[in-house]
């Protein structure tokens, strides 16, 4: 079987470097919020290229920080999209804010700058743009924006580690930023763990507080905090293949050219990259109405594909009739009946790869008898 992600191959690609990491916080008897947190935290602000970053335990709980940092809370509306992991708005609702959906740009999946004023209310404080399958989204719009109702702009980078829009790598464009460490993530921890980064030194600190107790000294906390700490074993980890992240994208990048040369002319619709912007295919995502069709034929040969996402939030039975904005949302619900994300990983095999492609193929040349 064809694995649609494979997180093992990454930590094989890496073992020796990673083992000796893990044994060197074994040995070291410190565990949570040490050296290695540190020196993470310090060699990702500077690959982002911000001024400070903060270890926390999940992309959830980056995103759920950052609100938190902004004081967004009760009363407050925060604009976002549907089609994003369900995180995205799960972490507003965390802050007890309401999210207020706008809808996606047809060709890459983001945040439309054009429908974010149809949604804004007086109770709008923030913008979170979602940089979904490693494509940026239209930031200086965005912006441009969240300037004139001095909104605070929370970029979601979950997907798109090392991505870069207009010279710069995301993360570094908003107030906040947040990542993910999931494994399957393009720069992915052995379990869980996230990022808030920033520019803004003050909310650095704020973001700081909240992920322990609000401690600025062990035991006594000067403000209302939770708990949502990177651990060191993680932080070791994500050390290693943080030194190999722009090569592992490139990889990325070689599979996706790939697939695009195979796949020329074929009924699908395939990804692209806005001008300025640069891909790094956390997913390689196509689109095609016969979706479920090929995806099981697909199955039957030997590939494993996988959908994001099959259903958008707003109609998901959790949110289903109450997200302002989930009645004008067209591009966003036909994504959701068409995208399939076909496999791809910096050590897929590109003999794989080509199967991947003729099987595409012979599911056309059937469709065609």
């Amino acid at each position: 079987m064809i694995l649609a992600a494979n997180p093992g191959a990454q930590y094989r690609s890496h073992k020796a470097e990673i083992d000796q990491a893990i044994f060197r916080v074994l040995d070291s008897g410190w565990y949570v919020l040490g050296d290695e947190v540190r020196a993470f935290e310090a060699e990702f602000a500077a690959f982002t290229g911000v001024e400070c970053a903060v270890g926390v335990g999940s992309g959830t709980e980056a995103l759920h920080l950052a609100l938190a940092a902004c004081d967004i809370g009760p009363g407050d509306e925060v604009i976002t999209v549907s089609h994003t992991a369900v995180a995205t708005v799960a972490a507003i609702e965390l802050c007890g804010a309401t999210p207020v959906l706008a809808d996606i740009d047809a060709e890459t999946y983001t945040l439309d700058p054009q429908c974010i004023p149809r949604v804004m209310t007086s109770r709008t404080r923030a913008i979170v743009p979602v940089h979904l399958y490693g494509h940026p989204a239209d930031m200086i719009p965005i912006l441009e924006i969240a300037r004139t109702r001095d909104l605070r702009v929370i970029e979601d980078c979950a997907q798109a580690h090392g991505a870069v829009y207009r010279g710069q790598r995301v993360g570094s464009w908003g107030d906040l930023a947040c990542f993910s460490f999931y494994p399957t993530k393009n720069l992915g921890a052995l379990g869980d763990g996230g990022m808030v980064v920033t520019n803004n030194a003050a909310l650095a600190e704020k973001t700081r507080l909240l992920r322990e107790y609000g401690w600025a000294q062990r035991y006594v906390s000067r403000i209302r905090g939770w708990n949502s700490r990177l651990d060191e074993l993680q932080a070791a980890a994500l050390r290693v293949k943080l030194r190999y992240l722009d090569q592992d994208n490139a990889s990325r990048v070689r599979l996706a050219d790939t697939y695009g040369e195979l796949l020329a002319g074929a009924d699908l619709t395939l990804p692209v990259e806005r001008t300025g912007s640069s891909h790094v295919y956390h997913l390689y995502v196509v689109r095609t109405g016969r979706r479920d069709e090929i995806q099981a034929f697909l199955k039957g040969n030997g590939v494993g594909t996988l959908v994001h996402y099959p259903a958008p939030v707003h109609l998901q039975p959790a949110y289903r009739g109450r997200l302002p904005g989930a009645d004008d949302l067209p591009e966003t619900e036909r994504a959701a009946q068409e995208v399939l994300s076909l496999p791809i990983y910096p050590e897929l095999p590109e003999s794989d790869l080509r199967a991947v492609t003729e099987a595409i193929r012979e599911f056309e040349r059937e469709g065609e008898d």
